[in-house]
């Protein structure tokens, strides 16, 4: 029982980056200037245009390798320092974050789940 509940850990905070991607998608293609908004809203949090592609792609290809189980203990620790500079940078709760963040850092210390890529390779 307890191999799958680590691989549920796993998939449940590989969710938080996927939603996110989702929900930016989901307003992008409903409203024809959501992703300049998004620029905009990045902007005026200080942050250069470049951050909006660079958001959603570490998002989308780190909740991705989360949520298939692919060089976890990698992901999890980029995912770990990815979600506390994030949520200083766009002023989001960074005990919500924190808390996110030390959900991967047990990922990291504890990679190889079952139901992944990575467990595959053992």
């Amino acid at each position: 029982m307890q191999r799958y509940l680590t691989a549920l850990a796993r998939i449940l905070l590989a969710q938080v980056f996927l939603l996110q991607v989702t929900m930016l998608m989901v307003g992008f293609f409903s409203n024809p200037d959501g992703y300049a908004q998004y620029q905009a809203g990045l902007g005026s949090l200080g942050l250069p245009g470049i951050f909006a592609p660079l958001i959603i792609l570490i998002q989308l290809v780190g909740g991705l390798a989360l949520f298939f189980g692919y060089k976890t203990k990698f992901f999890a620790l980029f995912m770990a320092i990815y979600a506390v500079i994030i949520s200083v940078l766009l002023h989001l709760p960074v005990l919500q974050y924190l808390a996110i963040a030390g959900g991967l850092l047990m990922l990291y210390l504890n990679p190889v789940t079952s139901c992944s890529v990575d467990s595959l390779k053992k």
